[in-house]
């Protein structure tokens, strides 16, 4: 019986080497390399700045209700402030909200067409945009519309023509609503940096400054108003890390 045992036990000593020699080689395969996302979900908060400009055009309200145009004008300046909000991203396609706010220095004047010797003014303080978003991811680098309510802080006056005299001056607060484009990158998982177009349709409202001359500040002026804006953006975003995907 040992010898039977023995027997075997040679037998499969040599030949596991030759049946291992005859099986194909194994080969193993590293893992796919993984994919960097980049992931727009999450609060921000930043600072923006740049150029607007304000067109205003004023028309003379009489006693029947009529309309005359009284002139226009149009002045660009710099504005700069900041914005907050927040992103959630669903595949390519990112939502969000936000709110800004701006400092302005758009001051502009023309000369009355209906009383020359007069000048009218107007000048936008500050403005603040309360938007929705919509965009599309492409990793880090996106591109947005946005759209929602505007607000403006104006100043009008009337000045002489000669000397530019103060006469009489009003302050308003001015809603209309929004449309704006922008494109944004993230150059590092909580930085990014963009720039966004926006204009702001204002509207047209009724100003008096109940005095009883010159007749141009007596009665009702209705003024116009668009806003243009081009401006640089940097935010920072809290939390929302890059997403690896293999």
């Amino acid at each position: 019986m040992k010898k039977i045992v023995l027997a075997a036990t040679a037998f499969v000593a040599f030949a596991a080497p030759a049946v291992a020699a005859d099986l194909p080689a194994r080969t193993y395969s590293a893992p796919p390399p993984m994919v960097a996302l980049y992931d727009w979900t999450g609060f921000y908060v930043g600072a923006n700045g740049g150029w607007g400009s304000s067109h205003n055009c004023w028309g003379f309200v009489n006693a029947t209700g009529t309309i005359t145009a009284d002139g226009c004008s149009d002045r660009s300046g710099g504005l700069i402030g900041g914005q907050l909000g927040y992103r959630w991203q669903a595949g390519q396609f990112v939502f969000g909200l936000e709110a800004q706010g701006d400092w302005a220095n758009f001051n502009s004047s023309n000369v009355s067409v209906l009383f020359p010797q007069y000048s009218l003014g107007t000048k936008v303080n500050g403005l603040g945009l309360f938007t929705g978003q919509i965009g599309y991811a492409w990793n880090a680098a996106l591109l947005y519309l946005k759209g929602g309510a505007a607000v403006t802080s104006n100043s009008a006056f009337i000045n002489t023509t000669v000397g530019a005299v103060g006469l009489y001056s009003a302050s308003s607060t001015r809603w209309g609503g929004s449309l704006g484009v922008g494109f944004e990158y993230g150059f590092t998982p909580n930085w990014s940096a963009g720039i966004e177009y926006d204009h702001l349709w204002m509207g047209s409202s009724n100003n008096s400054f109940s005095v009883v001359i010159p007749a141009i500040a007596a009665a009702a002026n209705r003024i116009s108003q668009d806003v243009d804006m081009v401006t640089v953006r940097v935010n920072y975003k809290f939390g929302g890390p890059v997403v690896a995907r293999y």
